[in-house]
């Protein structure tokens, strides 16, 4: 097993036990890998949730440039919705697993047809 598969099996983890979402596996891969060698880094592998700035870059480059998603409140409202999911209280919130969340609740998996 490379170290992504390792990866992949904590983010599956994560998604079971700390949100109480059954992960679609092949989906999950998918986010994964599109969020490039950023799951090795220690400090771009996860969400600062508390950081207003790194919200912002998660509403930007994700899910306005990768999800062709238009601007509006109601985005902000989602990764909201995606962290309480994983808990406020978790202190590391993997990168792939808010995706992956975002993904499923604004129903663009189509994106990584």
């Amino acid at each position: 097993m490379g170290k992504r598969d390792e990866w992949i099996a904590k983010y599956a983890d994560d998604l079971k036990n700390k949100c109480g979402i059954t992960p679609d596996m092949d989906l999950l891969t998918k986010v994964t890998i599109g969020c490039g060698p950023s799951i090795y880094n220690a400090d771009a592998q996860t969400v600062a949730a508390g950081q207003a700035s790194e919200l912002e870059t998660v509403k930007n480059n994700f899910l306005i440039k990768k999800l062709g998603l238009p601007d509006g409140p109601n985005l902000m409202e989602e990764i909201n919705k995606a962290i309480e999911t994983y808990g406020k209280s978790e202190r590391n919130k993997y990168r792939a697993v808010v995706y992956y969340m975002l993904t499923k609740q604004l129903g663009k998996e189509a994106v990584y047809g």
